[in-house]
């Protein structure tokens, strides 16, 4: 049996899109079920940012997971592939009547990514005072809590609609396919034999 960690959300659709087409089946969780069992394999739906822990304390063999989040919280676990959907960016954003004053002693920068924050931030040698915070990221410039933002975007429509620019990109991000240490080495086989059968069919 190998166990996979999803993440909730649009990547959990297309994950399962592409191990139904994969294995000739469809894969679907049905009402508010968080376990699917399918032959020798067995889903469980996670909060996007737990995938990692799941996989690296092995609670799962395998997991899809966005890059952005892997970053943000780095865990020793193996890439396997990157699977070329859910992609998205990570962007440093700010007003576009009222851009980041660098020269500032230190900036105000709110995001829900400090790690990949910091860490962007201080290769630049550039002094942050990272805001914290779980959502509706765009609107602490247009407030004043922030002077800018770091946030994830696809399109960019909802920075545009609020006046926001973006002025950098950190990351480029899209879906991985993880492994737990331990089970690479213990269900080796099983585990290649399942990224070989999703490259040939995403034609990776």
């Amino acid at each position: 049996m190998i166990k996979i960690a999803l993440p909730k959300g649009r990547i959990a659709k297309d994950t399962l899109s592409v191990f139904s087409q994969v294995f000739g089946e469809e894969f679907v969780f049905s009402d508010r079920k968080l376990i699917l069992q399918k032959g020798d394999f067995c889903f469980m739906l996670v909060r996007s940012q737990d995938v990692a822990t799941y996989v690296y304390h092995q609670a799962a063999d395998i997991g899809v997971v966005g890059l952005d989040v892997l970053e943000e919280q780095p865990c020793n676990v193996v890439r396997l592939l990157d699977l070329g959907f859910g992609k998205c960016r990570v962007i440093v954003g700010e007003h576009k009547d009222n851009p980041i004053d660098y020269l500032k002693p230190q900036i105000k920068i709110a995001t829900k990514m400090p790690n990949i924050t910091l860490k962007h931030f201080s290769q630049k040698a550039i002094p942050i005072d990272i805001v914290k915070l779980y959502g509706s990221i765009e609107l602490a410039p247009l407030v004043g809590l922030s002077d800018g933002i770091v946030d994830i975007v696809e399109t960019g429509d909802t920075m545009r609609q609020n006046n926001l620019i973006e002025v950098e990109t950190i990351l480029h991000s899209s879906a991985y396919l993880i492994c737990n240490t331990n089970s690479f080495y213990i269900k080796k086989a099983k585990t290649l034999d399942l990224c070989t059968k999703i490259q040939q069919y995403l034609g990776i």
